[in-house]
């Protein structure tokens, strides 16, 4: 049987036209002669009304019509008699495709705490909130690959089984074939890895950073967008094991030319899900953060602030009473000096020329000897939404940097070859693909802006 999107059909201008529409039932109300089914699809966060004159259906299949059945109605598509929607279903034909249980279906029409719809993340997408959110993260999604088409930008698909660790954290997923109840020994009783899968020590990425810049060195500018595992046991709001990553690499850009990429994509993204998820937007501005659609339009409307990170401790330092942990130069930035910076230029904030000792050993070593080429994008609200920098390409450097961080090179000899054949300024940055989301919904916790989050102890569904 064919069917209409309830998107489509809101946006319909009703002529006598006979239509069907399916979905969940979200409520069902009226008296003993006509009943009202609110029908909500998926399409939209909001639902279709179909209105049921109760003595042209039999009482058993109105039993069945609770909140969470999943139904198809065919009707007239006629002018809504009430407020809120331009056009409802007089109904002719309803089929009941699948039954909720009224007493156990736990969705019913009450408020739920954010903890509990984890709990139940298989049926978390029915409700008003999640259903915005996630046609945010898919609308999102699509822009992100839409704004590095447009712009010259290769899709690159990089390895989430590595051998390397981008970061040097060693925060790693391990991998492996090996029975754990008896595994193979060296004569040192160390794990004797030729034994496993891949005849090495293999783990999930925590980037794809190291093969984009391969590809971006031949191919000039490329970009991954994927899946990323980092096994850090931190319990926050901000913090996942399984996140997503974009990673653009582009041959021949200095720092500024990075700076100018990350101010103009993160617009861009911003401007898309204004444009085209108002309503979405719209109701999680009205049930959630008043200001949301407000701070959206101003890291739109005026240029991001760039200072160095010297300039930013400068800033800081007079603060350093009013923080819980002290900032100095050399010392890594927290969330309430990013917040600080924000809101003290009222705005973005891009900071550069980090000190080399808080950086990875990739990074462009400046002449002053202390610091890198390092770049970070600060978001109101989010803190931290971009890391990045200039990478380094020159040889002996390079070299002489994974040395004193101990980085083998042995194990990286393939990303060393790239600056001794045909070596050129690149750069590239990494947007954690959940913190934009959580700023573009203004939600509270990471966990409610993926489907199925996955942190310490926690690996349901």
């Amino acid at each position: 049987m064919h069917h209409t999107s309830v998107k489509e059909l809101l946006k319909t201008s009703p002529s006598g036209q006979t239509v069907t529409a399916k979905g969940w039932v979200r409520t069902r109300r009226g008296n003993k002669n006509i009943s009202f089914i609110a029908l909500n699809d998926g399409s939209t966060i909001h639902n279709i009304q179909a209105v049921a004159e109760l003595a042209s259906f039999s009482e058993d299949l109105m039993k069945q019509i609770t909140t969470g059945s999943c139904v198809a109605v065919t009707g007239v598509l006629v002018a809504s008699q009430g407020q809120g929607q331009n056009v409802e279903i007089q109904a002719k034909e309803i089929q009941v495709y699948g039954t909720a249980d009224a007493e156990s279906y736990p969705l019913q029409k009450k408020g739920h705490t954010m903890e509990f719809l984890r709990e139940i993340a298989h049926l978390r997408p029915r409700t008003n909130t999640f259903g915005a959110v996630f046609r945010i993260r898919h609308a999102m999604a699509y822009a992100i690959h839409h704004y590095f088409n447009k712009n010259g930008f290769y899709y690159i698909h990089t390895p989430i089984i590595t051998g390397s660790d981008a970061e040097g954290a060693g925060e790693m997923f391990r991998v492996t074939t090996l029975d754990l109840n008896k595994l193979p020994r060296t004569e040192d009783g160390g794990i004797n890895y030729k034994e496993d899968f891949f005849g090495k020590e293999t783990n999930l990425t925590v980037s794809g950073q190291l093969e984009g810049e391969l590809a971006a060195l031949s191919l000039g500018k490329i970009y991954t967008f994927g899946p990323t595992f980092r096994a850090e046991n931190s319990n926050t709001p901000r913090h996942l094991a399984e996140f997503w990553m974009i990673e653009p690499e582009m041959a021949f850009y200095e720092a500024k030319e990075n700076m100018d990429l990350a101010e103009d994509m993160l617009k861009f993204l911003i401007n898309y899900a204004l444009e085209n998820c108002y309503d979405d937007i719209e109701f999680l501005n009205n049930m959630y953060d008043k200001e949301l659609i407000a701070r959206l339009r101003s890291v739109i409307e005026k240029p991001f602030t760039r200072l160095t990170y010297t300039e930013a401790i400068e800033v800081l330092t007079p603060k350093n009473a009013t923080f819980e942990y002290q900032v100095e130069w050399g010392s890594d930035l927290q969330k309430e000096h990013e917040n600080h910076l924000v809101e003290h230029f009222k705005g973005p904030v891009i900071l550069t020329d980090y000190p080399k000792q808080i950086k990875a050993f990739y990074m462009k070593q400046n002449d002053d000897g202390k610091t890198v080429r390092a770049m970070d994008v600060l978001f109101p609200w989010i803190g931290e939404i971009i890391g990045g920098s200039q990478r380094e390409e020159n040889f002996e450097k390079l070299s002489s940097r994974m040395k004193e961080m101990h980085i083998p090179e042995k194990e990286m000899w393939w990303y060393l070859d790239t600056r001794k054949f045909g070596t050129c300024p690149h750069s590239g940055f990494g947007l954690g693909f959940e913190r934009l989301i959580l700023f573009v919904t203004g939600m509270n916790n990471i966990r409610d802006v993926i489907p199925f989050p996955r942190t310490p102890k926690n690996a349901e569904f």
